[in-house]
């Protein structure tokens, strides 16, 4: 019997990401094999993101650029969006041979099966637990790991579809996290990026056993505290803080292990109080200013990335100059600004006093602007220091043709997460052995910062 193959189109955040590397699992699995390319490929499988309506219409396009392109081929719309639209795609969609949603992965290879058989099966499994597991392979740079802590979300923020499309909050146990961290760490990956739709809740869901380690920590603090057991050279980055639950107990963890890197991922979404108060939060203006404050009393040199919408229903000029005022307070070393996306089933969808969408995208490019300054500013003082670099990928140099005998490398210091910040450039003498045997892809190398620019670092290798 020949072996079935199919092709992967991601889309979608880290979390989608760590679907997308559990699909792959599951069906090689059952002795499915990837192919590089979807016109090798008997199925194509469009692993989809539905947050807001352009990611949207990007999983949409690539399905029907690929049903264009592969009229013979089989395609299973899979992810988020499939999740979301099951019922309407089922009648809507007839371009997808299949609908898979997200609540349990390990059935994708059924689904294969099925739409290979000449079946076009509607999947939605009912979403309970968090989809984990082994990964026979990941997507990330060599050497680096996304780990899912959490799934769902319990906050409701009256923006956001995500409750809509991966349910209430529940959390893996300790036990299971630490354990795929050991085993990831064998197998020589030495940066592990947690990842939840938020953090802070981790362990907080009506459905999570949470036993008290009797020191009153927090679960976040007490997961982190068992992480911190595992020997080895290693980083651990916190992705997506929501602001309203911060841990202050984990700035204890980082300080009595440096390898809880002090990066703090934390969606702000707006600096104007009624606004944060319309999106169904808590906080405030001046207490997000102050939690930004305690953090870099903490750690003075902390990294702070943060995320704003603009455009929310209601939001005036007067709410957009505090948005800016708020971004030049708390001078973020990196941000991301996206335009609101009326998501229907979500609270705000209803609301009255649109902003039109010109307001909103000139707002958003202004934020950009903003950060854009407060980032090459803060890069500027990095210069001159040295760091530990983890290599991402060795390039080939341009000049090399021209008689350089300069090495070209790309990596990422502890300041940037990986796919969402800036980069460091990495020089080394080629014709140094030492050098040579040092920078390797997935290991840590020692890097002074000589220049900067608007969004990255270029230094030299130390030995």
């Amino acid at each position: 019997m020949d072996v079935r193959t199919f092709f992967l189109d991601q889309h979608g955040c880290a979390k989608n990401q760590v679907d997308g590397e559990l699909l792959v699992s599951h069906l090689k699995a059952r002795g499915y094999k990837r192919a590089e390319n979807p016109e090798d490929a008997e199925l194509i499988i469009i692993n989809s993101c539905g947050f807001i309506e352009s990611a949207k219409a990007e999983s949409l396009d690539s399905l029907m650029q690929a049903r264009s392109s592969f009229p013979g081929k089989k395609i299973i719309l899979a992810g988020c969006l499939a999740e979301r639209y099951a019922d309407v795609f089922k009648t809507e969609l007839p371009e997808a041979d299949g609908i898979f949603g997200n609540g349990d992965l390990s059935k994708v290879a059924d689904v294969a099966d099925s739409v290979l058989a000449g079946g076009r099966p509607v999947v939605k499994p009912a979403q309970s637990g968090v989809c984990c597991g082994n990964r026979s392979m990941l997507f990330s740079f060599k050497g680096s790991a996304y780990i899912k802590i959490t799934e769902g979300c319990d906050n409701r923020c009256s923006f956001c579809a995500i409750p809509l499309i991966r349910g209430a909050l529940r959390s893996r146990t300790d036990d299971e996290i630490v354990a795929e961290i050991k085993g990831l760490l064998e197998q020589g990956v030495k940066e592990f990026n947690l990842i939840g739709q938020d953090l802070a809740s981790y362990g907080c869901g009506k459905s999570d056993v949470s036993a008290s380690d009797g020191a009153g920590l927090s679960p976040l603090a007490r997961l982190m505290r068992r992480i911190s057991l595992l020997p080895g050279k290693f980083w651990v980055r916190l992705l997506y803080i929501h602001p309203d639950h911060f841990n202050a107990d984990i700035l204890d963890v980082m300080r009595q292990d440096e390898r809880f890197l002090p990066y703090f991922d934390i969606p702000f979404q707006s600096g104007s109080t009624p606004v944060i108060r319309a999106m169904n939060r808590r906080g405030s203006h001046e207490s997000y200013v102050a939690l930004i404050k305690s953090i870099r009393g903490a750690f003075p040199h902390s990294c702070i990335r943060t995320t704003f919408l603009t455009g929310f229903p209601g939001e005036t000029e007067d709410d957009f100059i505090q948005t800016e005022k708020f971004l030049l307070a708390v001078q973020s070393d990196w941000s991301g600004c996206f335009t609101y996306s009326a998501e229907e089933g979500t609270p705000a969808f209803k609301m009255k006093r649109k902003v039109p969408r010109r307001t909103a995208l000139a707002r958003a490019e202004k934020l950009r602007s903003v950060q854009t300054h407060i980032t090459a500013e803060r890069l500027k003082d990095r210069v001159g220091k040295i760091y530990d670099v983890l290599v991402e990928e060795i390039v080939e140099n341009p000049e090399r043709g021209a008689g350089s005998d300069e090495g070209l490398a790309i990596g990422r210091a502890w300041y940037s997460a990986p796919e969402v910040d800036g980069s460091f450039v990495i020089r080394y003498d080629l014709d140094d052995e030492r050098a040579v045997n040092a920078v390797r892809e997935g290991e840590f190398v020692r890097v002074r910062a000589v220049a900067s620019s608007a969004l990255d670092l270029d230094g030299e290798l130390v030995l």
